[in-house]
């Protein structure tokens, strides 16, 4: 039997059974694995359109992390690969060219900004254009030129800009990114539901206020020295936003850089975000014998903001255990951080002889606890790494809706590393 025709009969089977159990079964599956059974039949579309399976799997989709990498040859090979807490054993592949073809890029070189819930940016690096893709809904909009004009991929950077999805109207979304402007700070924010920007100088913040890290405060990282910060920081809830210098004090004087950490010539890498920073520091591999100009990673420490803002303050260092774990020689890193209810999340992304390696890290501030997540082969080599980013809070929208414009496909990677490619046509 063919592989569509096993699919049949599995499809026509799982119907005899009874709604609630298949709508568990449903349950028990991450979004990109739902949304093609609603195009299988229509009894299948009747219980994920249903109000109530709506609402259980929102709840459930809130609380599930997904760690999202774009990885292209060139515009029509570009894609979006994903992988979540929740699927421990497999990346979900979505092939952006074809969520692209509404807006005609022509082979336009993009890069991938930032995601949140079903929201996904894309920056164009030739015309300097801003494209927002939701996953879900299956539509793509160009957002109007920034009050700066147009701006190269160069230009964004990651822990200086934030996407932030509205939890009470579906589908709206505000993109913000802090940005000097005649040696002052500048917050631009753009609203999708009134697809304008609004700028809005940023004042110093008073010595005697506190800002405690969280509590709807976005935290977007200006610049980023090695021994003091500029952060800005903006409260969406009374539309008003500070800056803050904080100061970073370790008696160790070791080289380091900001977000890329190239082969031996840097001891320590700088991740930032959220109002924390990740410090990945690194060893010479030559008593590990490794050739060439490799370094392994020899400790990850966590670091956040004070509560008066003035200073970086030590929070926790993965523990020894997982450091031995994830010890891997690189030629390259770079990496990402967000926060999110409590929980810490880091990814670095390795190159080694043009194998890429991700380790992904968590710390539970309320428990004071570490973990790691061991992420399978994307098959990445031979390919450009154009973007990551986390992202929380996928969901199924009230109306599911397809515009017949695209497809939405998804690649299951086992581990047995057997490719299976599913298309559904939204036709």
């Amino acid at each position: 039997m063919d592989r569509s025709s096993s699919s049949t009969t599995n499809a026509i089977g799982l119907c005899l059974l009874p709604s609630e159990l298949i709508q568990s079964i449903f349950l028990s599956l991450v979004l990109p694995e739902i949304l093609p059974l609603k195009l299988v039949n229509k009894f299948f579309s009747s219980i994920i359109s249903d109000h109530t399976f709506i609402r259980q799997c929102n709840t459930m989709s809130s609380s599930t992390t997904w760690l999202f990498v774009y990885k292209k040859l060139w515009l029509r090979d570009a894609v979006l690969h994903a992988f979540t807490n929740r699927s421990s054993d497999r990346w979900f592949r979505i092939p952006i060219s074809e969520l692209l073809k509404p807006v005609q890029f022509h082979g336009e070189d993009l890069y991938f900004l930032a995601a949140s819930g079903n929201v996904f940016l894309f920056a164009s690096n030739t015309v300097g254009e801003v494209i927002a893709i939701n996953l879900v809904n299956v539509t793509v909009k160009k957002i109007p030129p920034c009050p700066l004009g147009p701006r190269g991929t160069s230009l964004w950077r990651r822990s200086g800009m934030k996407l932030v999805i509205d939890p009470t109207h579906s589908g709206q979304f505000s993109f913000m990114f802090a940005e000097f402007v005649g040696n002052r700070p500048v917050l631009f924010v753009y609203s999708s539901e009134s697809d304008t920007w609004k700028s809005m100088e940023v004042r110093e913040i008073n010595a005697n206020r506190l800002l405690p890290r969280g509590g709807g405060h976005v935290f977007l990282n200006l610049v980023n020295e090695p021994r003091e910060s500029v952060v800005v920081v903006y409260t969406p809830d009374c539309n008003t936003s500070v800056v803050i210098r904080p100061r970073f004090i370790d008696v160790n004087d070791q080289r380091l850089t900001i977000g890329f950490n190239w082969g031996n010539s840097i001891d320590r890498l700088h991740v930032y975000g959220d109002g924390y920073m990740m410090i990945v520091k690194s060893k010479d591999g030559e008593n590990n014998r490794i050739i060439g100009n490799m370094r392994v990673l020899e400790g990850v420490e966590l670091w956040g903001l004070s509560l008066d803002g003035r200073n970086w303050e030590f929070v926790s260092r993965v523990p020894n255990e997982v450091m031995k774990v994830i010890e891997k020689p690189y030629g390259a890193m770079m990496g990402c951080l967000e926060e999110n209810n409590g929980i810490i999340r880091g990814a670095l992304v390795s190159n080694y002889k043009g194998f890429w390696n991700m380790t992904w890290l968590s710390f539970d501030t309320k428990l004071n606890k570490w973990s790691w997540i061991s992420l399978p082969d994307c098959k990445m080599k031979g390919w450009n790494m154009a973007g990551i980013s986390f992202s929380s809070g996928l969901t199924l929208q009230n109306e599911l809706t397809f515009n017949g414009k695209g497809c939405f496909w998804v690649m299951v990677n086992d581990v047995t590393n057997v490719d299976e490619d599913v298309k559904v046509s939204c036709d």
